[in-house]
């Protein structure tokens, strides 16, 4: 699993409980092998169990570049992906 990023690379990080559960803060996918958010939980749910329950969570936030976005988004290649968890308050 790498954990850097090439420029051809997108950029994947992981924050809060969700570091804990999958065991790394961040890897690199090839651009090539997704095109959008959707393409891209599709992509990490494959690496076993945790992942799948992570990436299949509905409430699941992410962003890119810094800005939050949808499913529907397509990815650049350089392009910085951030995974959250849902947002809880009281």
């Amino acid at each position: 699993m790498a954990t850097g990023a090439a420029k051809q690379d997108i950029r994947v990080l992981f924050f809060a409980q969700f570091r804990e559960q999958l065991g790394c803060d961040q890897l690199a996918l090839a651009s090539t092998d997704v095109t959008d958010i959707a393409s891209i939980k599709h992509t990490l749910a494959k690496r076993g169990d945790m992942w799948q329950q992570v990436f299949t969570n509905s409430s699941l936030l992410v962003a890119v570049n810094q800005q939050m976005v949808q499913d529907n988004i397509v990815i650049k290649p350089g392009d910085e992906i951030a995974f959250f968890p849902p947002v809880t308050g009281g």
